[in-house]
């Protein structure tokens, strides 16, 4: 207890700066929302990071993560009147042209945009022992399945899971590990040794892909992809994975590799459930473009290897085959009814989502990679990476 000599009457207030309170994170969010706004600009319905601003045919986007800001325009005449009124509120740091952004080094050039977490997966091998070890051309050896039974002892639970959650972050720009990384952070509450190794496994991969990144080209394509799924590939769970990726005409703009929520009965079971993911993001994506003034002039093209599954999404006679499937999965249904998805065949070999549900020999992945735009960073790039770029 606090008393002053004559003063014991009054009380003390105490300031406290926002950072560290629970509160804080929503204070600042209303802030720079209704900062904003105050300046015209819109807050997207489907990503509330992201509010955009079109006046007199110009446009202006603004994408938000916490207080950094990436700020692109389709005219330069906007560029400095937004910096001026954020400029009221806001004590800001002008950086140009983006280079950097949350760990992820970007080079914008005439033919493109080039990402890549290069100094990021640097600074991760180093930490683990790993930047001076041997690399491997795959992730996981083909046919290898991890169990939470094996009998090797634990290890270190809090060094894998700072591994595991180093791999998902790379997961931004890398999207060919992502299934490795998916099968790795199963296994985070009790992580073995044999998981252990399959984890050190992806940091070998990445020790010989460290110049990889993903190319942007400007392109007139619309929005396409793929989708697919393997059948029980989790030992333990005999659950099914389901992988899909999205393009624009050149590198991949979404990605995903995820575990279903269900047990799948047979493979098209599977692909079906994977389609209906895979589906849900195409609403989402293309309801994002039309936000940002991008025409979206036919349904969207989603690749698929299963001909079983997409005879039940286009014809729902088959009710015997699949009526115990949960209605949520029906969807899909609804958006090639309405000419929002377009189902189409694709072989196996060319299905560039096969990398987001099972673990493929080196020439397959590369293969897959390139329909990404994943791939070495181009040689014109080469001398900013030697000089420390990240």
């Amino acid at each position: 207890m606090f008393e002053m000599l004559n003063s014991e009457h009054k009380v003390c207030k105490l300031k406290k700066a926002l950072y560290g309170l629970k509160q804080a994170s929503r204070a600042w969010n209303k802030w720079i929302d209704n900062s904003l706004q105050s300046i015209d600009f819109k807050q997207c319905a489907f990503d509330v990071s992201m509010y955009v601003r079109i006046k007199g045919g110009k446009q202006a986007i603004i994408i938000i993560y916490v207080d950094d800001l990436v700020f692109t325009v389709d005219h330069e005449e906007c560029i400095g009147q937004t910096q001026e009124c954020l400029k009221i509120e806001f004590e800001m740091i002008d950086l140009q042209i983006l280079q950097h952004f949350l760990g992820i080094k970007v080079w914008q050039i005439l033919i493109g945009i080039v990402m890549s977490q290069r100094k990021y997966a640097t600074k991760m091998l180093r930490t683990f022992g790993m930047l001076d070890n041997k690399s491997k051309s795959t992730l996981m050896e083909s046919n290898y399945k991890l169990s939470k039974e094996d009998p090797l002892p634990m290890i270190d639970i809090r060094k894998y899971r700072q591994l595991v959650g180093s791999l998902i972050f790379l997961c931004n720009t890398r999207p060919d590990i992502c299934f490795a990384v998916n099968v790795v952070s199963r296994f985070s509450n009790k992580p073995k040794e044999t998981h252990w190794k399959a984890a050190l496994r992806v940091l070998k991969y990445i020790v010989g892909t460290l110049n990889y990144g993903i190319f942007y080209k400007p392109t007139i394509d619309q929005l396409s992809g793929y989708c697919d799924s393997d059948w029980a590939g989790d030992s333990d769970s005999r659950k099914s994975v389901s992988g899909y990726c999205f393009s624009i005409g050149s590198g991949a703009v979404s990605w995903s590799s995820k575990k279903q929520p269900t047990v799948a009965l047979s493979s098209t079971e599977a692909e079906y459930k994977a389609a209906c993911i895979a589906a849900c993001e195409v609403v989402w994506l293309r309801r994002i473009l039309m936000d940002v003034a991008v025409p979206i002039r036919t349904a969207t093209v989603l690749r698929c290897d299963n001909q079983s599954c997409m005879a039940i999404a286009k014809n729902p006679v088959f009710h015997a085959r699949t009526k115990h499937i949960e209605i949520q999965y029906h969807y899909v249904r609804e958006l090639i009814n309405d000419e929002i998805v377009e189902l189409e065949y694709c072989p196996t070999s060319e299905n560039a989502a096969d990398i987001f549900t099972k673990a493929l020999g080196a020439e397959q992945l590369q293969q897959h990679l390139r329909r990404l735009g994943v791939g070495p960073i181009p040689s014109e790039l080469n001398g900013l990476i030697i000089e420390g770029a990240c």
